[in-house]
């Protein structure tokens, strides 16, 4: 069978497993109920039996949801025996679960006459009682027929033994019919153990109970009581009482002398009952009757016609399958070198990228997927956008696919959700044909994308730009639930079924694989435009330093955007600590807007920090470059960045950092180097930020290091090393040998250019 064959057969597996657990939940809640079945079998036994002093009914035991015995052999003969009802003597139900119940009631349904159920330890057992009770009755009664009474008794405990033995005692001195017929499905008396096996006293009636009851129906002079829970016949009188047991309706039996098939007949004329025993002839030799009554026991194990069998051999083909591709097919886990990704690296792609916010909104991920377009584009490929549509962007662009917002998010409306069940979003896409997806997010627009993927039988690749786990204040969930819990998980899922991921870092590609990520991974850095830091005209300089800084303070800059998970407030109380202890005067620039910013404004003015801290909101992009060469110092404190590409635009402009220990910024402010990194302590972040401002050659020589280290980040590089990634991927999806399975370079990382 070919390995595309076992693949749906896998998964056909499993889909009908999961439509069987959905239909067994339907029958369980949703099926058309039955209740107090024994109500109306009373009176219909009532009704047939009234004024008649002969009569016949059949007892059963043992029945364990039988369809081989019970259902196909025993019924047909008790509805041609001109018997007027049939008694279960205990065990109808191989457990007391839902469906079992509902599989007894519409087997009983094919008999031509009434029945009754007497209530054991199978029909007790999985919290079966209230079923019991529901769909038949007490789970204890009694009730006249003719001059007959029958007397039912719950001898699994489940109701008292001292509540039971009172009102037995009551019931039976009130009696004045001729015959009393008691059913308890634990036997009163132990049964012969000769040619059996595993007969316990646990199968019998309680055993400091079993004598008191037994003196009680003997002083009434009961004529009969019936009980089953062992797979035998077995007759023994006692005190003038007969005992009968009976276990042989369908459930297991050894198939001898002693234990086998078969059901009770009993006979009243008058006041005289007669008791025989009608046993099925099946099979011969001793061989297949052993065989034959093991399928039995499986076909009744099995039933609720055959779901729990489908059930369970669907779980095993899905089980075997992913066990045969995980262990007999062959796996090599080193790189295919007959496959040369550089021949792909001159053919032009078509490249979709989707990302839930793009330029006009002002943020990381806009920025870096604008800088990956524009590279791409240079390189020769062809790029897609597929972002939310804001008001009043410019539509004319064919390569930006504006989706229509369903609503905005966010505490100032600044977030667009996108409508992912445009029809014209799908049809752009597939009408763009692209080679390859890549998605910016992992949810809603990511997961279009992903989906398009999956259909258009491409690739898809992932970029981790964001530490999910610090926007819980955005999420309408408990925040710590979201922080510790769903974010990493959603995070996981989501890279998991991508072809691929990009990261920034090296500690971000530690974070996947910590949390559990196993796909192919490339770490690179988003690249900058160094030349635009470098090229700054003088006199803008000069224009913004009198602005700004008109008694000659040195100028430390921070571009933020004005939210709460990038410690702004941190930042304002280190600046604080800074100007109480620090001669050397100062301004601090803080560039970028958000919903934070009249709450950051009201605290700068608290700290008393209104000559020291100016909020200049947004600034447009081209002058970005101008306000970075104007600072003597970037100062950086979010913890959520998994790169924060506004440092690297610190560098390429001379300025050296000073930031809060994190896992996006560990690998990219070198101690000492290019900067400073601290925890997140206000005295040694603002030590670090004094010791750079009084020393000017240590600032001169960082701030040297700072432009050399930006100098490897080029956009050029960046798209190059992305190119490149992308034919790698599009080389192992044409030489893949089964869709779907784990890349062999899953577990391996791979690094830019800038690394």
């Amino acid at each position: 069978m070919g390995r595309e064959m076992l693949r749906w057969l896998y998964w056909l597996s499993l889909t009908l497993a999961a439509a069987l657990v959905v239909y067994k939940i339907y029958l369980n809640f949703f099926e058309q109920d039955f209740a107090a079945e024994h109500a109306a079998q009373v009176e219909d036994i009532e009704a047939a039996l009234n004024g008649r002093t002969n009569f016949r009914f059949a007892v059963v035991g043992n029945i364990s949801n039988s369809v081989g015995i019970f259902e196909r052999k025993i019924i047909p003969l008790l509805n041609r025996g001109d018997y007027d009802f049939v008694v279960s003597a205990g065990n109808a139900l191989s457990t007391g679960g839902e469906d079992k119940y509902r599989a007894i009631y519409r087997t009983l349904t094919r008999l031509n006459m009434p029945y009754l159920l007497t209530f054991g330890p199978q029909e007790e057992s999985r919290l079966g009682g209230f079923r019991f009770y529901d769909h038949f009755g007490p789970l204890h009664f009694s009730f006249g027929a003719g001059n007959n009474r029958l007397v039912f008794l719950d001898s699994t405990g489940t109701t008292d033994f001292g509540w039971q033995y009172r009102w037995l005692e009551e019931e039976l001195a009130a009696a004045d019919e001729t015959n009393l017929f008691v059913f308890s499905a634990h036997p009163l008396y132990p049964v012969k153990r000769s040619g059996l096996f595993g007969l316990s006293d646990d199968n019998l009636f309680a055993g400091d109970e079993r004598e008191r009851f037994a003196k009680l129906i003997e002083h009434f002079e009961v004529d009969t009581v019936f009980s089953a829970n062992f797979p035998v016949f077995d007759l023994e009188t006692h005190d003038e009482t007969r005992y009968v047991v009976t276990g042989g309706a369908g459930g297991l039996v050894i198939n001898n002398e002693r234990s086998h098939y078969h059901y009770v007949s009993v006979s009243v004329e008058g006041d005289q009952v007669a008791v025989e025993e009608r046993r099925l002839q099946i099979g011969q030799h001793p061989i297949w009757r052993n065989l034959e009554s093991f399928w039995f026991f499986v076909h009744s194990l099995f039933y609720v016609g055959y779901l729990n069998f489908i059930l369970l051999v669907s779980i095993f083909v899905a089980v075997a399958i992913w066990l045969k591709t995980r262990i007999f097919t062959e796996r090599d886990y080193y790189p295919d070198f007959d496959t040369d990704p550089d021949t792909m690296l001159d053919m032009p792609l078509r490249i979709a990228m989707f990302t839930n916010n793009y330029l006009p909104f002002i943020g990381g991920v806009p920025i870096s997927i604008d800088r990956l377009r524009q590279g791409l584009v240079q390189l020769g490929h062809t790029v897609l956008i597929v972002a939310p549509r804001y008001p009043n962007t410019d539509a004319d662009d064919p390569f930006i696919l504006r989706v229509r917002a369903l609503l905005p998010l966010g505490r100032h409306r600044e977030f667009r959700l996108a409508n992912v069940f445009s029809p014209r979003l799908y049809r752009q896409v597939f009408r763009f044909r692209p080679d390859i997806i890549h998605v910016h997010h992992p949810f809603w627009l990511g997961s279009a994308g992903v989906f398009l993927a999956r259909r258009l039988g491409i690739p898809v690749v992932y970029t981790y730009h964001t530490r999910l786990e610090h926007y819980a204040h955005y999420v309408p969930l408990p925040g710590p639930l979201f922080r510790n819990l769903v974010s990493h998980a959603v995070v996981r899922r989501f890279a998991n079924r991508c072809d691929a991921v990009i990261v920034p870092t090296e500690s971000a590609e530690e974070y996947l694989r910590t949390i559990g990520v196993r796909r192919r991974i490339l770490v690179q850095p988003t690249g900058i435009d160094v030349e635009k830091f470098r090229a700054v005209p003088e006199e803008r300089l000069r224009q913004l330093q009198a602005e700004h800084a008109p008694r000659g303070e040195r100028i430390l800059i921070s571009i933020s955007r004005l939210s709460g998970e990038k410690n702004i407030d941190f930042l304002l109380n280190a600046i604080r600590t800074l100007k109480i202890g620090c001669a050397e005067p100062f301004r601090l620039l803080i560039i970028g807007d958000g919903p934070e910013r009249q709450r950051i404004d009201a605290r700068i003015r608290e700290l008393g920090l209104a000559d020291s801290v100016s909020l200049l909101g947004a600034v447009a992009p081209e002058q970005i470059p101008v306000y970075c060469r104007l600072g003597d110092i970037f100062l950086f404190a979010s913890r959520s960045e998994t790169q924060g590409m506004v440092i690297l635009e610190a560098m390429a402009a001379g300025m050296p950092v000073v930031a809060v220990r994190s896992s996006g910024i560990d690998d990219i402010v070198d101690n000492g180097f290019n900067g400073f990194k601290t925890p997140a302590d206000t005295a040694q972040w603002s030590a670090r930020i004094e010791q750079l401002l009084l020393d000017p050659a240590l600032h001169k020589k960082l701030s040297a290091n700072a432009e050399s280290f930006a100098d490897n980040f080029s956009i050029s590089r960046f798209s190059e090393s992305v190119q490149r990634f992308y034919a790698g991927i599009l080389v192992d999806q044409k030489t893949a040998i089964l869709p779907g399975t784990v890349n062999t370079d899953d577990d391996k990382g791979e690094h830019g250019d800038g690394k």
